[in-house]
Formats: C-alpha cells, structure tokens, sequence
C-alpha cells in the first residue's frame, strides 16, 4: 500500500541527483564536476544558514577591513570567503580560485589539486546585509586549459563562452540556487525539512521583453548621453505604459527578478568609474552565461559580455543584461550616440 501525502514527494529531484543525472549524459565525464558542485551547495547552505543567524550570533558589521575594491569588508564576507574556499579547495576538483575577498588567485595545494577554475563572489550585496535585503552568492566554472600551465592565473583570464557552469545562490525569504551546466538553466529551491536543494523551477526562461528597467538612478548625474535618452524614453515613453524602477542594490536580487519578470538590469560606466563597477570574472560573466542560457542578452554596451578577453582577475565592466528586446533597445540607443 503506497501512503500518500501531497506535502511530501518521495520521488522528488535534488540537484545532486540532477546533476548525476546530467553527468551520465556525457559518456567521457570523471564526475569531478559533480563533486564540485556538491561542495558548493554544501558551502551555500553553510553561508544561508550564516546570514540567517547573523544578527544573533553577532555577525553584522564591519570587520575592520579593505577588500581589493577598496569596499569595506563586512564579518559575513570573511566568513563566507572562508566557507566557500575550504569547501572548494576540498572538493580535489579545484585548481585556481578567483575571490572578490582576495587580492590574488588562490592555487589549491598540488595534492589536492584538480581541473576547474571557480571565480566567485561568495557575498554578494552584503552592504545590504545589516537591513535584512536579499544577497546571494555568485560563482563561474572553467576548465584548466591544457596549453597554458604557468603562471596558474593566466588560466582563470578566459572569457566567459569557455565557462563550463554558473550559478547563483538567493538568501532571501528562501534559499535558491540558479544553475546553468550548459544546458538550460533551472531553480533548486533550499528544503530545510531535508537538508537539500529541491529542483522547482524547470527550464527557466526570460521573456523576450519586460517592463522593468534597475539601475542605480542616483548616478544618473555621471551617464553617458544615451543612458540618460534610454532611461527618460522608459519613464516616458510616446505610447504605451512606463516601465517600472526596481532597483535593491543587490545584484543577484536584482537579476533573479530580471530573469523571472523580465525587463533590464543595467550599471553602465560613470565618470567616477568609466570602465564601469561591476567585476567582470565573478560578477559580470556567470550572470551574463545564465542570461544567454535561459534566452536573454548580456552585453558591455560594445560587444557580448562572455567574448570579452580579461586581463587581470579583478577588471571591471558595464553590464546590460535581460530580456532580449530590453537590451537590444539600449543597445540601439548607445549605437546611436557613438555614431551621432
């Protein structure tokens, strides 16, 4: 006799047996992308759990420091930076880790060295995190190209079509990882009763057009002249209803809103920051590979995001991203004032 409870699948999809499940696929595959994206859900369920205890185990604030962006370090920051390092350091899959917290790469210690190279940003919004808006993790995967060995850095300066895998981790009010292995991209929603990420959101899809625009409008001052003309042609269009603004501060808040209602996300370069603010390898590029995987467009306002080249591993660049129409128009509106 089978018990049925509509409250409880006993056949439901884990992303670890999803990503078993899209491993077997591969006749050639050793599993070692399995195992590191085990280690990492392991790290992001560490991390939710941190940042759901922050306040009572006192863990908000600043720690006392700088990080490479010259961004003053939050205690969560540190703790995550450590989680999410010890977790893919001893996963025996990793080579190289990029860090937004660490001003150099990372080369995993030659015994426990792997093939993949993770760039991340293991806090991402945490200036936000003492008002309780949503943050996230963000993460990228490459191979270890087989031509170059040393220096170790110069493996992690590909462009962002040679990526492997993506995601993000949501900490808000449920912890979501979003993930792209190349093949689509799908929602795994945090179930705590279980203690596993439970696959919810199949094939996401971005609509090809929305009717929300985020940006941060308080540096509208320091936009280039065809920002501002994209904006006010949102706000007051010649027919049809104005866009809405949303705008959290928290990238991958913003972003998993882009994706799920459509519209644009949008942090162009400023005068104060003219090659824009936004770090390419841990920021920029995994946001820009799940966009074009669920069907959207992510572009630096020139060419496409992932077939920039990097040259160091903390570059910075302008992001537009979204809805396929959403970018398309400002891309228009940029083309247009270079050629005017």
């Amino acid at each position: 006799m089978t018990t049925k409870n509509p409250s409880i699948d006993a056949d439901c999809m884990t992303l670890t047996r999803f990503v078993l499940a899209e491993q077997r696929k591969i006749p050639i595959a050793t599993g070692d992308l399995s195992q590191l994206l085990n280690n990492i859900q392991t790290a992001v369920k560490a991390v939710s759990s941190a940042v759901r205890k922050a306040g009572i185990a006192n863990m908000y604030g600043i720690a006392g420091a700088q990080n490479i962006q010259g961004e003053e370090v939050k205690k969560l920051d540190v703790l995550s930076n450590e989680l999410f390092v010890n977790m893919l350091t001893s996963s025996f899959s990793s080579y190289l880790l990029v860090s937004e917290e660490n001003t150099t790469a990372i080369e995993v210690e030659v015994e426990k060295r792997g093939k993949y190279i993770i760039c991340f940003d293991p806090l991402d919004g945490s200036s936000n995190i003492d008002c309780l808006v949503s943050v996230g993790s963000i993460f990228g995967i490459y191979k270890k190209s087989e031509q170059l060995q040393e220096p170790m850095v110069a493996n992690a300066l590909q462009p962002g079509k040679n990526l492997v895998a993506a995601g993000y981790a949501l900490y808000g009010s449920a912890t979501m990882i979003v993930l792209s292995i190349g093949h689509g991209v799908n929602g795994f929603t945090y179930d705590p009763a279980i203690g596993e990420f439970i696959l919810t959101e199949k094939n996401i899809r971005v609509p090809p057009r929305g009717d929300i625009y985020s940006i941060n409008e308080g540096h509208e001052g320091a936009w280039d002249p065809a920002i501002r003309e994209y904006i006010h042609s949102k706000k007051y269009p010649a027919s049809g209803k104005p866009y809405s603004a949303r705008y959290v501060g928290s990238m991958v808040a913003d972003v998993h809103r882009t994706i799920k209602y459509g519209g644009i996300f949008l942090y162009p370069a400023t005068t104060s920051h003219p090659s824009g603010k936004l770090r390419l390898l841990y920021e920029c590029v995994p946001m820009a590979y799940i966009l074009k995987e669920a069907g959207g467009l992510a572009s630096n306002g020139e060419i496409d995001i992932l077939e920039i080249i990097p040259e160091k591993i903390h570059q910075r660049s302008p992001i537009f991203l979204g809805s396929r129409e959403d970018v398309e128009d400002v891309l228009r509106c940029i083309k247009k004032e270079k050629t005017s």
